[in-house]
């Protein structure tokens, strides 16, 4: 029996042989891609883990953005007002003076420059700081999960406070200039338009058409400048107040500055604004639509309360409407104006970007 089945094993050893390797390697072909399996599902897990971080640090940071700009708009109001400022001569006109009329016309020219210029101002804070927080926000990230190995962080706090610091350019010469650039834009349109004149709220809209176009086009008395010239200085400004004495920090100021800008002058970023300035002048018009309702009872058809309604007013009553309207614009408490410029979409997706491209570790080596 032990003879037959060695005979057996004999003849066929080549057989076993190859059984035996081919098994073999099977086993050790599973074990690796056991193995291998293991490391994906590891890796896989590794970069989900890794993405939900980045994703819950990205969200917490566009809760900071609102945050931000919620607590910056008091102090944009009150510069604006204190540019612009139709309160001293409302008070003025109780006094019944002489010059009654030239106060009026003044009035006239003040009212609508600063409820243009905070439209103008608001939509600017809210996407230079999106820009800004978001930029910070991607180098924290990497700050926290990338570089832990002892190396110098590439946003330390002096930097971050110094780099947000370029804010206050928006609420003071940026501000001033484009105050200046509106209010041309608004003499040269509404200056010749009288204070008796009735205007409908279509009408308005036609007038701030222009006024916009003129402020962004460029006046005909002045060089225009482009938007994003009022959120941050040129270049050259920036580096020439700082060009002797620069500490490392100073540096890496200089390059968030640089990046900042590089963002605010490419398409996607004018694109954001634009979207931004056009939600903002519906809301204004929205927000003015509320004093062009007809009266109670009016069975005119053409009367049907909408944005855009029959109604008309003389110059004079809508002045006092325009002039308060900074306070709904630059509200600290969430109004229907700033909650639309936070919500729309394409400033989201912006700021996505902007986070996306400053928190991926590839983006340090180019």
């Amino acid at each position: 029996m032990l003879s037959s089945t060695w005979n057996f094993i004999k003849r066929h050893k080549r057989k076993f042989i190859f059984a035996g390797v081919f098994v073999g390697g099977v086993y050790l072909l599973g074990k690796y891609a056991q193995r291998k399996i293991q490391e994906i599902q590891e890796r896989e897990a590794a970069e989900y883990i890794a993405q939900a971080r980045r994703q819950f640090h990205f969200e917490s940071n566009q809760r900071t953005c609102n945050m931000t700009v919620l607590s910056m708009l008091p102090t944009l109001r009150e510069a604006i007002i204190h540019h612009l400022n139709s309160e001293s001569l409302t008070a003025l006109l109780k006094t019944k003076p002489a010059n009654k009329l030239e106060i009026w016309e003044d009035l006239k020219i003040i009212s609508f420059t600063r409820s243009i210029v905070a439209v103008y101002s608001t939509c600017m804070l809210v996407v230079l700081l999106r820009v800004q927080l978001n930029i910070i926000g991607g180098y924290l990230y990497l700050d926290n999960s990338v570089t832990k190995n002892g190396t110098t962080p590439l946003a330390p706090p002096d930097v971050q406070q110094q780099y947000l610091s370029s804010i206050q350019h928006l609420l003071g010469e940026g501000l001033i200039e484009l105050i200046t650039v509106v209010k041309k834009a608004v003499q040269e349109v509404l200056g010749p338009v009288s204070l008796k004149q009735s205007l409908s709220l279509q009408e308005l809209e036609q007038q701030l058409t222009q006024i916009r176009q003129l402020v962004e086009e460029g006046c005909s008395s002045s060089k225009r400048k482009r938007l994003s010239w009022y959120m941050m200085p040129d270049e050259e400004n920036t580096l020439a107040s700082q060009a002797c004495g620069l500490t490392e920090n100073d540096v890496t100021t200089i390059k968030l500055l640089n990046e900042t800008r590089d963002m605010l002058e490419s398409p996607d970023f004018t694109t954001v604004l634009h979207t931004c300035l056009s939600r903002g002048f519906i809301r204004f018009l929205d927000n003015m639509s509320e004093f062009f309702r007809p009266p109670q009872g009016d069975s005119n058809p053409f009367s049907t309360p909408d944005r855009l309604s029959h109604v008309s007013l003389p110059l004079a009553k809508i002045i006092p409407i325009i002039n308060g309207q900074i306070h709904s614009i630059c509200s600290e408490i969430p109004s229907h104006f700033v909650q639309d410029l936070l919500l729309i979409d394409q400033v989201k997706e912006f700021a996505a970007n902007v986070y996306e491209t400053f928190s991926t570790p590839q983006e340090l080596q180019k």
